[in-house]
């Protein structure tokens, strides 16, 4: 089931409240009045001449007592389960038309707007620039960043040229690569883009369909702008 306004709050809602208790007796299951009229009947026809001992009467009751709580709170942990997930369905209907962040070599410029590039450096580094090229592979902006301190950075790309005019709307490739110690090499990178609908998998996943990249798992989702 796909999500792409809110309108769907309701659709949810109803697909995944829980489910009504079945109130019918299920004939597989060994109830307290059943376990109470075997007790009884062990006791009408035990041997009178080798009695069972109290002591092991009351440990069958206490089983039971046992086995009836662990039921109990087994049947009350699906229902905690299945109402946490739908509360996450609901949630999920929200971020319809925000951004997020996704591990990404790729993110669509629009007619306006800017993309918002965060870079992971494990360590501390010298020096940094960010390249960007468009689809053909070609440079159409590169920048200096100095020094980075180790952590998630943020850089922001306006999408406009030094004369401060926009480019051409699709698919923008970035590119992160620090320097430290005379080495060089790539940083992870993670693009911003418009989540246009959530997909709720059959096994109750969530799938966000964002804008020029496509299908990314909920669990990819690095932050949610």
């Amino acid at each position: 089931m796909e999500i792409n306004n809110n309108t769907a709050l309701s659709r949810v809602l109803t697909e995944y409240a829980p489910a009504e208790k079945n109130t019918a007796p299920n004939n597989n299951e060994l109830g307290r009045d059943a376990f109470l009229k075997l007790l009884v009947a062990q006791l009408e026809n035990q041997d009178p001449t080798k009695p069972e001992e109290n002591g092991e009467f009351i440990a069958q009751l206490a089983q039971f007592s046992q086995l009836e709580e662990t039921q109990k709170m087994g049947g009350n942990f699906e229902q905690f389960a299945s109402a946490f997930q739908s509360t996450q369905h609901l949630q999920a209907t929200s971020l319809v038309g925000r951004p997020v962040h996704v591990e990404s070599d790729f993110s669509p410029l629009g007619e306006s707007g800017a993309i918002s590039v965060l870079a992971e450096f494990d360590n501390a580094v010298q020096s940094a620039s960010l390249t960007v090229y468009n689809k053909g592979g070609e440079i159409v902006d590169s920048f200096e960043l100095g020094q980075q301190p180790e952590g998630q950075q943020e850089f922001i790309w306006t999408g406009t040229d030094a004369n401060d005019e926009r480019f051409p709307p699709g698919n923008y490739y970035f590119e992160v690569s620090a320097s430290s110690g005379g080495e060089a090499s790539s940083v992870p990178v993670y693009l911003s883009a418009n989540v246009n609908s959530v997909t709720i998998e059959s096994g109750g996943a969530l799938t966000l369909n964002l804008a020029g990249i496509g299908k990314v798992s909920m669990d990819d989702i690095i932050q949610i702008n």
